[in-house]
Formats: C-alpha cells, structure tokens, sequence
C-alpha cells in the first residue's frame, strides 16, 4: 500500500514576528546555516532583502500568525515565540521553540511551562494588585537567545 508522506530535509525557522526583538538575530542565524526563515505578521513589518527570508502577512484577527505558523510548522523545523499557546501547539506537531529569553521548549518540558502560565494568569485575576509587565529585555536576554538558537539549528541541521 502507498501512502503519501510529506518529506523535507531542510529545518525552516519561523519567527512569530510581531512584537518580537529578536528578528534581525534570527536572520544572521538563519543566513549562516542556509535555512528559510519564515516572519509570520499581521502586517507593519519591513521586508528583508534577503532572498533567505520570507514574510508571510496574515489576515488581521487575533492569533492568526499563530494559526498559520501551527498549520505550516512540522518535525525539524525552530519556531521563535514567547507564546506559549502556540509553543505547544507547533511542538505536538513536531518543532522545537525557543522563546526571545532563550528557553528552549519541547515536548519534555512544556506541560510545565503551561501550568506556570495558566497559574500566572489565575493569580493576575485573582488580586488585581498583582499586575504589571516583567522585566526589560536585557543584553543578557539577547546573548542567551542567540546561543539557545545556534544550538537548535546545528541540532536541526545535523538531524535534517
């Protein structure tokens, strides 16, 4: 019996690129490993120049670059995202996350990850004097993010 399976052997690297201070990071990454990378918007991005780089602009709406990255991402390819909804998502379907602090998420690690979410948000509306954005994304952030990413994509690249 012949059965159809869809087969790449190059790793992509989607970025969710709306509010995402990684991008042109992502973009040296991706050049210096030959890898597609794919910034996924509503709109309001600039393009790169880079033949390497593609952006994709989806409908307005909420979370529609997140459907479309989850429809699109599959086994071996990085996703960029600090959203942890769609971490999960694309990693039951076989990518690996790495958030712009340079946490790597996977399937090991990101059922724990959504509880301390949700425990977040249920604390947040629990006591409303518990709100307030986190901390300023720092040159230390940024050092982790690139390292996290290297190390993803030679893993990627070596498995693909």
């Amino acid at each position: 019996m012949w059965r159809s399976t869809r087969r790449r052997f190059m790793a992509r690297i989607f970025v969710d690129a709306d509010a995402c201070p990684v991008k042109e990071e992502t973009e040296r990454v991706a050049v210096r490993h030959g890898l597609r990378m794919l910034m996924v918007s509503n709109g309001g991005i600039r393009p790169s120049q880079n033949p390497l780089v593609e952006s994709v602009f989806v409908a307005a709406g909420p979370d529609e670059a997140d459907k479309w990255i989850a429809d699109q991402a599959g086994p071996g390819d990085v996703v960029v995202t600090g959203d942890i909804p769609l971490a999960a998502r694309v990693i039951a379907g076989g990518a690996v996350v790495v958030k712009h602090n340079g946490d790597v998420l996977t399937d090991r690690n990101i059922g724990n990850v959504l509880a301390t979410r949700d425990l977040m948000a249920d604390l947040r509306w629990a006591d409303p004097f518990r709100q307030g954005g986190g901390r300023p994304y720092s040159k230390a952030d940024r050092s982790r993010y690139l390292e996290a990413l290297e190390r993803v994509v030679r893993a990627a690249v070596a498995a693909g």
